[in-house]
């Protein structure tokens, strides 16, 4: 018998998260029907009557693959100028995929202290609320190119995972699908035992919960399990809930948004 997760399916605005080792091939080449994919699935569910957001990590991986570079750049100025060439060239590409369906996308880069700032926090919120009555996708990246970490002004979200949590937070979001290189949360990592188990649903992140997350990560991205984690628990200490399932090919998110037990669903016990 097939499992329905039947709140899902009435989930109005959604935030998409995807990783870049879902967008890059393994050679660190642009993996161009993965953009493709994603432009179809997205346009379509905005033409279902969806309001969506994308929150896209990639400028690095991209701007390397701009570049020709082989090796990620190991200075902190050198890898925010290949994320300003990377950022550019990966709006180029959404902005062409996604016209292929008659679906207009707009950037929002974003650095913590504009969500930490009331004023910022306003504007930023703003912006989101206008495109998306102007029926315009959002792009959402961390800005790579200035965010720092400083001792008195902190600009960095850390990863995407974290970012993708809290645009979910400040858009008032039904529900976060974090689209990833896992194909869900496991009691062990899947890739190095055979009998690791996958969670279907899970009402609370705590201290055994995040001992149970392993190293789980690409050469191009950042993230692991454990700021899969993180983000999950932000959102359900907001009573939000989030999706953790496979980017590898995107018309999951069909089957997600239809119900079906899909991934890993972090849910507070009370939905």
């Amino acid at each position: 018998m097939t499992i329905k997760r039947e709140t899902i399916g009435a989930s109005k605005r959604i935030v998409i998260k995807i990783g870049t080792s879902s967008i890059m091939m393994a050679d660190g080449t642009v993996n161009y029907q993965q953009f493709d994919r994603l432009a179809y699935v997205l346009s379509s569910l905005k033409q279902a009557g969806k309001e969506i957001i994308l929150v896209s990590s990639g400028a690095i991986g991209v701007g390397m693959d701009k570049l020709y570079l082989a090796e990620r750049p190991k200075t902190i100025r050198q890898q925010q100028a290949v994320a300003a060439v990377g950022q550019s060239e990966m709006m180029n590409l959404y902005s062409r995929f996604f016209s292929h369906y008659k679906q207009t996308v707009g950037q929002i880069l974003m650095t913590r202290d504009i969500v930490e700032f009331p004023e910022s926090h306003k504007n930023v919120v703003n912006t989101f609320e206008t495109l998306l009555d102007m029926g315009i996708i959002p792009v959402v990246n961390e800005n790579d190119a200035v965010a720092v970490d400083e001792l008195e002004h902190e600009t960095k979200f850390g990863d995407n995972d974290q970012l993708s949590a809290i645009v979910a937070e400040i858009t008032h979001a039904d529900l976060l699908i974090m689209l990833s290189d896992v194909d869900g949360f496991y009691d062990k990592n899947p890739s190095k035992f055979a009998d690791a188990t996958l969670f279907h649903t899970v009402h609370n992140v705590d201290d055994s919960v995040m001992a149970l997350a392993g190293d789980v990560g690409s050469n191009f991205g950042t993230g692991g399990m454990i700021t899969k984690l993180k983000a999950a628990k932000h959102l359900l200490k907001n009573n939000q809930s989030m999706v953790l399932a496979s980017a590898a090919d995107p018309t999951i998110l069909f089957d997600i948004l239809a119900g079906l037990e899909i991934g890993t669903y972090f849910t507070p016990q009370s939905k």
